[in-house]
């Protein structure tokens, strides 16, 4: 594809993600998915378009609405990107917008006109309310900003950057000084996570799901701070594990590599666990994707419930029997805004306090499927403290049958090296820790089962107080 060809494709990938309601990370698939002819150059550099223009989005329509250009739509977008946020000249613009081949349509009147007053002007503008350089909604950026206090300004930076490529090495099959051995022979160079035991973080970007290493199984695309969230579960051969949230099964995956024999990693390995790992969630469509990660993974014997009705059943039949719960509960997602700069704009304050009260409900539902001396392990990819700490105290305050570990002390159970946090739940942030933001706090059941008043207690919660 020719330069102007990449535009035109990542604007047609930005306006039908404006019309959708599902995330750009969906459309940008699908998009590429439908045209196999696109390569793997053309690949990066469209979707380093569509991204790298979504990371700018508030500053863009800034500019847009300040010199009085509507509608906002992808070619003004797109516009305003290539000559704030890249450099671009007039001319080169008008050499790529002139209509020829695959490109873009030739500029319109308008549109030569947006080019030359932005000839002179920067990305960032004195008159720039704080939250549009922040590239946050207005709401969620005073959420935000009291969170973190005075690390607010280097959080909502690192926000605003790109992600590291993190893999999570399959112990099942190898080790990581093996896998990395078998990236590097395949172009891919690596480096070892420093907190995780298990993670490479890529040098670049690099097609990573057409290496043999991914195919064959050895390696899983997840982030570091989700490696370190499944490895807190503490899951071991011969438990009874549920992963409450499974949704694709990524730490599903992770689970079930902890809880196989601990032998040397065979890559025929056929992964049979020791103990009862079950993957539940509400969403059929969700769970889908797993089956086949967990034939490539060798991971056996998973086994996998799904819908309404699997949620009732294992309150049923599964009451007080599990050593693990994990909640990876439905969150804003704010922790993986790098990886998913549309989410913020998508976020809306009902749909913010629809998941609160979803994470609300399972942790009840959890509760009941802890055995007694059980762990429940209640985790986020949010930064913000209503999905975080503040709904594990009003949890406790209904439950007084649990408590919550210190995580320094469970960090040591699980974890080499020193635990990032002293508290009793940890928070990692992109700024802090360079990984996703992940929030995970673990709650331990008394071996005595359901202490006195705590049914009533967890009756007043779902009401909402």
């Amino acid at each position: 594809m020719k330069p102007a060809a990449r535009i035109a494709a990542a604007i047609e990938i930005l306006e039908a993600a404006e019309a959708s309601d599902g995330p750009a990370e969906r459309v940008v698939s699908d998009y590429v998915r439908g045209r196999r002819y696109i390569g793997s150059k053309d690949r990066r550099a469209v979707t380093g378009f569509v991204y790298g223009l979504m990371r700018h989005r508030a500053r863009l329509d800034w500019w847009l609405e300040h010199l009085g250009h509507a509608p906002r739509d992808g070619r003004r977008r797109m516009l305003a990107y290539l000559m704030l946020a890249e450099g671009e000249t007039a001319e080169g613009i008008a050499a790529l917008f002139d209509g020829a081949g695959y490109g873009p349509e030739a500029l319109e009147d308008p549109e030569t006109e947006l080019v030359a007053q932005l000839a002179s002007a920067t990305l960032d503008h004195a008159g720039q309310p704080d939250w549009v350089r922040a590239e946050m909604p207005e709401w969620l950026f005073a959420k935000l900003t009291d969170a973190f206090g005075g690390d607010a300004a280097a959080e909502l930076e690192a926000l605003m950057q790109e992600a590291p490529v993190d893999l999570r090495v399959n112990s099942l099959k190898t080790s990581r000084p093996e896998a990395q051995r078998l990236l590097t022979e395949q172009g891919i160079e690596t480096d070892e996570t420093p907190m995780s035991p298990l993670g490479l973080r890529v040098r670049g970007r690099r097609a990573v799901t057409a290496s043999a290493a991914f195919r064959d199984g050895l390696i899983e695309l997840q982030d570091e701070g989700s490696q370190l969230a499944a490895l807190l579960v503490d899951a071991r051969p011969g438990m009874t594990v549920l992963d409450l949230c499974a949704g694709a099964g990524g730490k599903t995956l992770a689970l079930a590599a902890q809880m196989a024999p601990g032998d040397e990693p065979d890559a025929e390995s056929d992964g049979k666990i020791q103990g009862t790992l079950l993957a539940a969630d509400s969403e059929r469509r969700r769970l889908s994707r797993m089956a086949p990660r967990l034939r490539r993974a060798g991971a056996a014997d998973v086994e996998i419930a799904s819908g309404h009705q699997a949620f009732g059943d294992l309150a049923k039949k599964g009451a007080g029997t599990f050593d693990r719960v994990l909640v990876d509960a439905p969150c804003s997602g704010s922790g993986a805004w790098r990886r998913q700069p549309d989410a913020r704009w998508r976020l809306t304050p009902e749909e913010f306090a629809a998941r609160q009260q979803a994470q609300r409900d399972l942790l009840l539902q959890a509760a009941e499927l802890v055995r007694p001396g059980g762990r429940l392990i209640y985790v986020t990819c949010s930064l913000l403290p209503e999905e975080n700490g503040a709904q594990v105290e009003t949890f406790l305050s209904a439950h007084p049958g649990f408590r919550t570990l210190p995580i320094a002390q469970v960090w040591a159970d699980c974890l080499p090296g020193p635990c990032p946090a002293g508290g009793s739940t940890l928070l990692l942030t992109p700024a802090r820790q360079g990984t996703d933001g992940f929030f995970v706090a673990v709650l331990e059941r008394a071996p005595g089962g359901e202490a006195a008043g705590e049914a009533e207690g967890a009756e007043h919660a779902r009401s909402g107080a």
